[in-house]
């Protein structure tokens, strides 16, 4: 018997179609043609962001340029400042001052039993 039982179940079965008790059949949707229309698509928002990074890349060039003479013109500033310090600190030398004074205004120093001194007492509380 057991041979009869397993010749009697086939071993694929075939689908069977259900009852539709009086309901709409359903549609199907038509395949969607996304080939070419959602390649285009692809292809415009890669364009657009490669366009996005290329402008950035500009930007951040156009930036770099403009620091690049910033820092030029600062360091021009920085030796322009050092030249106008070290004039001044020769302008202001004592001994080219006492010159100046002997030869342009006739002064001569003091002597120093010309000098005289004089002692402030600390003021009360």
């Amino acid at each position: 018997m057991a041979v009869g039982a397993a010749e009697a179940r086939p071993l694929h079965r075939k689908p069977v179609p259900r009852a539709n008790n009086g309901a709409r059949p359903r549609r199907t949707r038509p395949a969607r043609a996304t080939g070419v229309a959602g390649g285009v698509v692809w292809i415009v928002f890669v364009t657009a962001l490669l366009g996005g990074v290329v402008a950035l890349n500009v930007a951040v060039l156009r930036l770099n340029v403009q620091l690049d003479g910033l820092a030029r013109e600062k360091q021009e500033l920085r030796a322009g400042n050092n030249e106008l310090a070290s004039r001044l600190a020769g302008l202001e030398a004592s001994g080219r001052i006492q010159a100046l004074a002997r030869t342009q205004l006739g002064l001569v120093p003091a002597e120093p039993d010309q000098m005289t001194y004089i002692t402030l007492e600390p003021a009360a509380r």
